[in-house]
């Protein structure tokens, strides 16, 4: 009788999730994206629209710079978010993680035709340990290849940190706030390569007049990356987490992920 009568406030404090605002940055391609008529699309938009209906949830779709997107979670401005955040134990002492939904790797790029458009490995796959020690050897000649030149990186991300650890002592880093700067950039001339999820390059559309960005060197996998991507919540919103845990675990059982990832990604990321 006591457990039960200690159980009940705990019970009442449950909350019961019918309305759901989720933060994206609508400019990270095939993930996100922002149509001309200023509606979001992209992977995550469509897999965040399945879930949701499964779930009977009345979800809210909000475009949001990636700089700042998770303070602004944590002072409440939305419920959730999503941007092919990589689950990173750094990241999870500070917001929670849905179980992954997507697991991919990242590479460089560079123009088409130009000096570095066939870096060492280009066409493998490359497991990394997430060890900078362990890694170095593995990435030696890549290093070798890009040494005084420039790499252009998206702040704030897992491959910004990544570059840093590696590639800092033998070259140039140039942060952009968004990946499309970085790629502008990268086409103008002004850096020599980019590095990003590798995915996202297979959405990139060459402009009038300019070289095409195209991947270079090996895609570089494993647990360097984190366990995956996932969507982020408050650690005080445990409810809404098991929710979407629950339906992202159905949509992977019934190859939903799967066939949206083939559609917007080209490849299947399902973890």
């Amino acid at each position: 009788m006591f457990l039960a009568l200690a159980l009940q406030p705990v019970a009442a404090l449950a909350k019961e999730w019918k309305q759901v605002v989720i933060a994206t940055e609508g400019g990270y391609a095939p993930w996100n994206l922002t149509r001309p008529d200023g509606t979001l699309d992209g992977f995550e938009v469509e897999l965040a629209k399945l879930l949701c209906g499964r779930l009977k949830l009345e979800c809210r779709l909000q475009a949001q710079g990636w700089n700042g997107m998770l303070d602004a979670l944590q002072a409440g401005k939305f419920d959730m978010v999503m941007d092919a955040i990589s689950i990173t134990e750094e990241r999870k002492r500070v917001i929670a993680f849905s179980r992954p939904y997507a697991s991919t790797p990242a590479t460089f790029a560079a123009l088409k035709g130009g000096a570095l458009s066939h870096l060492p490995g280009t066409g493998t796959r490359l497991l990394l340990s997430g060890d900078a020690q362990r890694d170095a050897a593995a990435i030696a000649s890549l290093k070798l290849a890009l040494k005084g030149k420039t790499i252009g990186i998206q702040s704030s991300t897992v491959y910004a940190k990544f570059i840093y650890q590696n590639f800092q002592d033998t070259s140039r880093i140039s942060e952009y706030r968004m990946a499309a700067e970085h790629d502008f950039d990268l086409m103008a001339g002004r850096i020599d390569v980019v590095f990003d999820d590798a995915t996202y390059f297979a959405s990139l559309a060459p402009e009038p007049g300019r070289s095409e960005p195209i991947p270079t060197g090996p895609q570089l996998a494993g647990p360097v990356w984190g366990a995956g991507e996932g969507f982020g919540f408050r650690k005080s919103d445990p409810e809404l987490k098991a929710l979407f845990d629950q339906a992202i675990g159905t949509a992977l059982a019934d190859g939903s992920i799967a066939r949206l990832s083939l559609k917007w990604l080209k490849i299947d990321v399902a973890p």
